[in-house]
Formats: structure tokens, sequence, C-alpha cells
């Protein structure tokens, strides 16, 4: 059986009160599912308290199902959980989460039924960190551009590369921030120099249709470096995006490093391409899991240049703060505030999450 990671299951000395409350919150990216037992008992900066949390390896597990039965086996066996609220990438089809990036199909079903939930919430996994956003501050942060200009209330960019690209825009209002989520990583790609158009015409020879996603995740990274060494006349040396970061961070493969500083302007000029659709003068969060890894060749790279070459808009855009965050618990952390929200809303025939029992629609 595999071992789960980060963290350990001792509750210790918690309250009774909270532990009653408690209810499971998960994470589920195509690399990682994130764990977490949450009680709505806040700690008075965020929606929760997270009482308990793992990160596993999904590619250790033959699903999600048997993820969850771990985290849940584990516990101490005074603590009953029959709620569940999960971030994932995809969307709700029938009983499944349909999604390519995952490692497994999802089975809302066997969930319930395996592990006894009767309520079950499933959001986005990207519209579980952008709400989760409100609950930052600088210093869980790091910035790649600081504005002179203070921060405003306006639209809230998050978006990142993982296994994929994930996409999606908090709406600041009361009483509750809205999240909207979105499919902004299959948006076409669109070349910003002669050397992507040839990326471009190299990655549309075996696809009807190439997206941002297709360059600016994981599998995109590779994309980029097998294009790159097709152009060179070179057949490609690695297999895994893990591997072509390894060789453009040690700067031992010449066409990893560039595909490393093509990512980098690529995703400056998305990021600003996406702040203008939006209006996104809250600012922008860079999440995911790549961009935490290759943190110092972001910095420096032409991410800035690119970002603010939007013609008579890069005035617009210097307004707009842009910070790094670490994945972490947020998706955890946003998933059960918005699970909660649902429930406070429930029976709102307004509330376009309630479902029937929890169900999501």
């Amino acid at each position: 059986m595999a071992v789960s990671q980060s963290g350990n299951h001792n509750l210790g000395a918690r309250p009774l009160p909270l532990l009653r409350r408690a209810f499971l919150a998960a994470d589920v990216g195509g690399t990682h599912a994130r764990i977490g037992l949450v009680s709505r008992e806040p700690d008075g900066t965020r929606p929760v308290t997270v009482l308990q949390y793992h990160r596993y390896a999904c590619a250790d597990w033959p699903s999600l199902t048997a993820v969850l039965q771990d985290f849940v086996g584990q516990l101490d066996r005074s603590v009953h959980v029959d709620r569940c609220a999960v971030a994932s990438a995809g969307y709700v089809l029938g009983d499944a989460i349909v999604n390519d990036n995952l490692p497994w199909p999802v089975s809302i079903r066997d969930i319930r039924d395996s592990l006894g939930i009767e309520q079950l919430a499933v959001v986005n996994d990207f519209e579980a960190v952008a709400y989760a956003t409100q609950f930052l501050s600088n210093a869980d942060t790091t910035a790649v551009i600081e504005s002179e200009a203070p921060p405003v209330a306006g639209p809230v960019l998050v978006m990142g590369p993982g296994t994929g690209l994930g996409s999606a825009v908090l709406l600041p209002g009361q009483p509750h921030a809205t999240v909207l989520a979105t499919e902004a990583g299959q948006i076409a790609l669109a070349p910003g120099n002669e050397r992507e158009i040839e990326i471009l015409r190299y990655l549309a020879r075996d696809r009807a249709y190439v997206s941002f996603e297709h360059a600016l995740s994981g599998p995109g990274l590779l994309n980029l470096y097998r294009a790159l060494r097709a152009l060179r006349h070179q057949p490609p040396v690695f297999t895994q995006p893990a591997q072509v970061t390894q060789a453009a961070l040690e700067r031992s493969d010449d066409a990893a490093v560039e595909a490393l500083d093509v990512f980098c302007g690529l995703l400056g000029s998305f990021v600003g391409d996406l702040c203008l659709l939006y209006g996104a003068r809250g600012g922008v969060f860079l999440a995911g899991g790549i961009l935490p890894q290759i943190r110092d060749v972001l910095l420096t790279s032409s991410f800035r240049q690119r970002f603010f070459n939007k013609g008579v808009m890069r005035a617009f855009l210097q307004q707009v703060h842009v910070r790094l965050m670490e994945h972490g618990q947020h998706g955890v952390i946003g998933a059960a505030g918005l699970f909660l929200e649902q429930q406070d809303r429930e029976g709102d025939p307004r509330n376009p999450r309630a479902g029937e029992n929890g169900k999501p629609r």
C-alpha cells in the first residue's frame, strides 16, 4: 500500500465539539491529491480550521476513493465524517468527474457509498484556490510584478500551470465574493515572436487545435522541449517534464533552457491577456505545481516584458500586482469554504450550487 505524504494523522487533544463538526475537503490534481480534515471553527484568518492534512501522490493510488479511505482510516475512531467537499480539475458529468489530466476516473457514487458520505459537493480546483486567495497575506506570496499603485478592489485572476493549466477569477462582493471557474487554458495558443510561430507550426503537425495548455503545463513544457529539439534537428533526450525542468535549471541542455525561457515568455503574454479580458484590477496570483520550482528563473525571465507588451493597455497593466503563491493547503481551504457557503444558502432557489442532498448539479 502506498504511503501518504506531508503531515501526520495524530489529531492530538482536539476539542470534541470541533471534531464532531469536522468534514473532509480534498484538492485533487493530476499529480497530487491534498486531503484535509477541517472544521467550521475559524482561526480568525480563514473560513475553516485545518485539523489534519496529507498530500498523496496520485500515481501511487488506484483511485480517489482509495486515497480518502486511507486518510479516514488513519483518523481517530471517534471522528466520524459524513460530509466531503472535492475540488478537482474537470467538470461533473452524471456520476463522474471528467478530466483527461486526472490519473484515474472519479466516481462520485463510489466515494459516497464507500465512505458513507451523505453530502458531497464538487467544485473546480482553481475555483477553490481562487476562493482561498481572500485569506492570503503578502507574507504568504512572492512578488513577481509589484506595482507602485496601491492594491484596489476588483476582479482577481488566479491561474497556473501544473498537470494542466487552471484559471479562475474572484469577483469581490457582499456578503460573499463570487468565483468564476474558467477553461482559459483551452484558449488557442497565440505566439508572440518568430520562434513561437515555429513552435506552434510544429505542435500543429499532429493536432487540429493547439491550446495554451499544450505549452503551459507540465506536458506542455515537454512539448516545447520536443519542438525545440526538432527545430534544431536533434532527437529529444528527455521524456518527462521534470527532466526538462532539471536540465534547464542546471543549464545542462540548451533546448531545455530555451524551452523554459519560451514557457515563461508565453506565460507572461497569456497572463497579460487574461488580465485585460477580466479587468483584473484586484491583482494576479500565479499558482500551480510548476512555478514555485522555477521561481528564480521566472523572476529574471521575459515574463515581465511580455506581460506589459500590450500596446496602449500597458498603462492599465502597470497598475496590476502579480504574485506567486504556493499551492499548499489553499485548495483544501477553498473547497471547504465554498462548501460551507453552499450549506448556508441551501434551500435558496437562487443558489446555483444547491442540489438535492448536497449533490452537485
